[in-house]
This record gives C-alpha cells, sequence and structure tokens, in this order.
C-alpha cells in the first residue's frame, strides 16, 4: 500500500506534534491534522497539511492516530469514555501514543484499545524540536512487536531510531529514564559553566571543551545552557522555543512517581526536579529547560 493510501489523523500540533505531521505529510501520507490551538493548526496548514474542525473531524476514516499532548490527563481525555476518539476508531485501527505519559496511563488506554479491537504502541519520542523538525526522532516503544511493525514505516517517516522496550507502558518508563537523565545533566552542565565562568573562563571555550572531553553531552553540543555559546540553541534566543521547562518539570515528577511505585531510590533525579521546580517559581516554566541555569547566575 502507497503511503497516499494510509489515512492519518494527528492530534497535537505543538513544537514536536507541528513538524512531525508534516513530515508524514512530506513523506506522502494522507494527514488530517487536529490542534485547540489555531496559530498551531494554520502553521501546519500552510506546509500542507489538512487541517480538520475537530479532533472528531480528523479521525474520520483514519486507518493510524497519533497524538502528541501535554500530560497524561489529556490524554485519557482524549481517548477514553463514550465520546472518547477509541470510540470513533474502526476496528483494526493502529494508535500511536507519543506524548510522554504516566506509564499507568499508557497501559490504561491500551487496555482500552484493545477491547474496541483496535492495536496501539506508547512511542514517546527523544530528539527534541530540532530532531522533529529534521526528522531525526528516536522514538521508545511500548507494546505488541505485531503493532509496532505496523507503526514502523510510519514511525520512519518522523525519525531515524526505533527502539521496542517491551510490552504496554515499557516505552514511558524507559522514556522517563531517559529525560531524568537528561533533566540532571543539563543542570549540572550548567552548574560547571557557571562555575568556570566564575573563575574567569570564557563559557565558549569551557564548552567546547567539555564537548570533546569527558563531560561530552547534548547538553554541552546540542542545547548549550550558556547564551551565546551555540547560536541555534534556545540558550541564545533567550531560551525560546526548545523542551519548555514545565515539561521537564513534568517528565521529572512522574520519573519520581515511576520510582515510588518500585521502591527505586532517584536522589539524583529528585534534586533534579526540585530545581525545575525553582525555575517554574521563577517565572521560566514557559523557556526552555536550559534557562534552569539561570538559578546559578546573580542578579545584575
Amino acid at each position: 500500500m502507497s503511503n497516499a493510501a494510509i489515512r492519518i489523523a494527528f492530534i497535537g500540533l505543538g513544537n514536536m506534534g507541528g513538524p512531525m505531521a508534516v513530515n508524514l505529510h512530506k513523506a506522502g501520507f494522507a494527514v488530517s491534522a487536529f490542534d485547540l490551538n489555531a496559530d498551531a493548526l494554520t502553521r501546519v496548514k500552510e506546509q500542507g497539511v489538512t487541517a480538520a474542525a475537530s479532533a472528531e473531524a480528523a479521525v474520520q476514516g483514519a486507518q493510524v492516530l497519533i497524538s502528541m499532548l501535554p500530560a497524561s490527563r489529556h490524554v485519557e481525555a482524549l481517548y477514553l469514555g463514550d465520546q472518547g476518539l477509541l470510540s470513533r476508531l474502526a476496528a483494526g485501527a493502529l494508535v500511536i501514543e507519543c506524548s510522554t505519559i504516566a506509564p499507568a496511563s499508557a497501559q490504561k488506554v491500551a487496555a482500552a484499545a484493545q477491547a474496541r479491537g483496535l492495536a496501539m504502541i506508547d512511542a514517546p519520542v527523544s530528539g527534541g524540536v530540532a530532531g522533529a523538525a529534521a526528522g531525526t526522532l528516536t522514538f521508545i516503544v511500548g507494546g505488541a512487536a505485531e503493532a509496532l511493525e505496523r507503526a514502523r514505516p510510519v514511525l520512519q517517516a518522523m525519525g531515524k531510531n526505533i527502539f521496542h522496550m517491551g510490552d504496554a507502558g515499557a516505552g514511558q518508563v524507559a522514556k522517563l529514564c531517559n529525560n531524568m537523565a537528561l533533566g540532571a545533566i543539563m543542570a549540572v552542565t550548567g552548574e560547571a559553566i557557571a562555575l568556570g565562568v566564575a573563575h574567569g573562563l570564557d563559557p565558549k571555550a569551557l564548552s567546547q571543551m567539555m564537548a570533546v572531553s569527558t563531560s561530552r553531552s547534548w547538553a554541552t553540543e546540542v542545547c548549550n545552557p550558556w547564551p551565546g555559546v551555540l547560536e541555534n540553541a534556545p540558550s541564545s534566543r533567550g531560551y525560546s522555543g526548545g523542551f519548555g521547562n514545565d515539561l521537564m518539570l513534568k517528565d521529572l515528577g512522574l520519573a519520581v512517581e515511576a520510582a515510588m511505585g518500585v521502591g527505586a531510590p532517584i536522589p539524583l533525579g529528585e534534586a533534579a526536579r526540585n530545581l525545575y521546580a525553582l525555575n517554574h517559581q521563577a517565572g521560566r516554566g514557559g523557556l526552555d529547560f536550559s534557562s534552569v541555569v539561570q538559578l546559578l547566575l546573580k542578579p545584575r
């Protein structure tokens, strides 16, 4: 079956979802998209994606439904109940849930989908806004292997790496592990650069050294938290765009909940969550999460 014959409904067109929907359109899929934000809907429409009047309209006749939403409550509200989208899909349709949510929520929706004769995978992503735009995302998948194989051509239009982590919810657990590490690494990278600057070092030279040394990370090479070090990083444009502080705070909260559920100690994860909570209280909740470095700077 050609891509053009596959009708995809895409719900959630934010910084990540918007570029993902556009890449599906560029790959030749028939994409009908919806977002409550009219501006987000307009942006993808201008790039050729069909804009639907509602989520219900978007899924009419869809063989595949993809969602990219902020939190568990949004996902459950979208899918579940008599008016949820699961009740509006034809038997045999495939659901790909790309939001980062609680593993229990992913399992709850997957069970409801299975009861209706639908296939579902949870497939949260890594790679940031740049990866979404470039079509180089990593998909971290939970669900049946058969459902993943059906989804693979669709995922490959939006990313280059696909990891099957286990049954329903396993993708979410793995994503929380990834983001917990990322949040801690970003915070300590900013802390290290701030220490160097306090001693008179040039932040760009320090970052360039770190980027090819043992502290090398995504935070030093792609999303450096220090303004002016990397031209295309959110920090160099007032911490706009990118992955929001409050989204990182949400993910770290989910990681803490997941750890409590199995009695796993995560002292650094909890410390990182507290830092992003303080950054939120400082008024930077809507900025890129790399703005956490601002907590370490003396007021001017």
